[in-house]
C-alpha cells in the first residue's frame, strides 16, 4: 500500500514537471514568433514610401489576390493594379509584372490582372505575366530569376508589404513597397493581419536562411524586353 502510495506521488509530481516543462515550451515558442515577426516588419518598413517619393525602378511588382470566376478582380486586387498603374503612368517604371496563381486551367489570376491594366491604357508589351507566382516568396524570387529585375517597386496592401518588402532585399532586389490599401476592407482584414504572422515567421527562414528554389523557374525573360512573350499562345 505504502509502495503503491509512493509511485502515485512520484507520477504526480512528474506530471506537474511535465506540464510546466510544455508551458514554457508553448511560451517560448510564441515569444520567439512574435520576436520574428516584429524583426520582419522592421526591417520591411524601412523601404515603403509613397508615390511620389518611390525611386525609379526597372519594374512595378504587383502582387495578385483573388479574382472571381467570371474575371473580376476583387476589391483588394482593384486597388493594388489601381496604384500600379498610377505609378507606371508617373514614369516610375516602364515595365508591370503581374504575379498570382495561374496553376490550374479554372482559375487565373494573371490573365485578369494584364487585362485590367490594358483596359486602363497600359501598353500590351510593357506587362509581364508571372503565371507561377503561387506565393509572395515565390514571386519575388522569380522577379529576380525569369524576369531579372534588380530594381523593383512592390504594390501590396500594407500588412502584406511589410514582408514582400523583406523578403525581396534578403534576396538581394533593391526594392521598395508602395501601399495600396485605398478603402477599408472590413472585419475580412483582421483575419488576413492574423494570418500574417505565421507567414512573415515562415518567411523570415525562407528568405534568411533556406532559401528554397520556387515550384517552377524556366528560362529568362528579361523584364527589358516585350511582355508578349509572357501571353498564353492563343492570346495576342
Amino acid at each position: 500500500m505504502l509502495l503503491k502510495r509512493k509511485v502515485l506521488i512520484q507520477m504526480k509530481a512528474r506530471n506537474k514537471w511535465t506540464c510546466i516543462v510544455i508551458i514554457v515550451i508553448f511560451f517560448v515558442i510564441v515569444f520567439a514568433g512574435l520576436a520574428i515577426d516584429n524583426y520582419v516588419k522592421n526591417n520591411g518598413s524601412r523601404y515603403i514610401t509613397n508615390e511620389n517619393d518611390v525611386p525609379k525602378s526597372d519594374a512595378i511588382l504587383i502582387l495578385g489576390a483573388y479574382v472571381y470566376p467570371n474575371g473580376i478582380v476583387s476589391t483588394m486586387l482593384n486597388d493594388r493594379l489601381t496604384v500600379g498603374f498610377e505609378l507606371y503612368q508617373r514614369g516610375k517604371a516602364a515595365k508591370l509584372i503581374v504575379s498570382g496563381d495561374h496553376g490550374k486551367f479554372s482559375y487565373d489570376e494573371v490573365n485578369a490582372m494584364k487585362k485590367f491594366l490594358i483596359d486602363k491604357g497600359a501598353r500590351n508589351e510593357d506587362v509581364f505575366m508571372d503565371h507561377a507566382g503561387f506565393s509572395t516568396y515565390e514571386s519575388l524570387y522569380r522577379a529576380r530569376d525569369i524576369f531579372q529585375a534588380k530594381n523593383i517597386i512592390i504594390v501590396t496592401q500594407q500588412y502584406h508589404l511589410l514582408r514582400a518588402v523583406f523578403i525581396a532585399r534578403e534576396l538581394g532586389l533593391k526594392a521598395y513597397g508602395v501601399a495600396a490599401d485605398r478603402q477599408d476592407y472590413g472585419i475580412v482584414m483582421e483575419k488576413y493581419k492574423l494570418r500574417e504572422i505565421a507567414a512573415r515567421d515562415k518567411d523570415f527562414f525562407n528568405a534568411k536562411i533556406i532559401k528554397p528554389k520556387p515550384t517552377f523557374l524556366g528560362e529568362a525573360i528579361p523584364v527589358k524586353g516585350d511582355g508578349r512573350l509572357t501571353n498564353d499562345k492563343n492570346s495576342n
